[in-house]
Order: C-alpha cells, then sequence, then structure tokens
C-alpha cells in the first residue's frame, strides 16, 4: 500500500459504508446447516455400506504355474478329462 493510498482508506464516507456491509452479512444459515448435514449423514451411510460389501468379498488368486505357457493351459482345461469320455457313452 502506498502512502497516497492511505487517505483514502481513512475517508469518512467509506466508515458508514464498511458498516453496512458488517450489518448485513450473508450466512448459509438453518437451510445450509441441514443440506451440509444430509451430505455428511448419506456420506456416512454409503460408506459403512461400501464397508460391509468389502467384507462379502472372498478372493484368493491362485498362484500361476510357470511350467506351462498360458495357452497350453487353455487348450487342455477344454479338453475332457479321461475319466469324463469313459463315462461318456457317446465316445
Amino acid at each position: 500500500m502506498t502512502a497516497d493510498a492511505a487517505p483514502l482508506l481513512a475517508h469518512p464516507a467509506l466508515v458508514p459504508l464498511a458498516q453496512d456491509l458488517n450489518q448485513d452479512k450473508v450466512t448459509p444459515g438453518l437451510l445450509g446447516f441441514v443440506i451440509f448435514a444430509v451430505i455428511a449423514v448419506a456420506l456416512w451411510a454409503l460408506m459403512k455400506n461400501m464397508g460391509k460389501q468389502m467384507k462379502k468379498i472372498d478372493f484368493e488368486e491362485k498362484p500361476a504355474d510357470k511350467s506351462r505357457p498360458p495357452a497350453a493351459k487353455a487348450a487342455e482345461e477344454r479338453r475332457p478329462s479321461p475319466a469324463a469320455k469313459a463315462a461318456d457313452p457317446k465316445s
């Protein structure tokens, strides 16, 4: 701030304007609080539900068999086992 601007800030005509702004302060009020509280409760409920859903997940990754390539594994899974061939009368 410069020394030239200091007399303008202390001008008596500006003091009532500053008082008016403080008296007519806009606040969120009760409606703003209620909306914020509803959003907070909804977030809490969603987080609690997500925790329950995550506990239901039962995931165990099978170790990869590195002795055969994935294409060979897939082909073997499509072939019926010898026991299934013996039980099937159509073969």
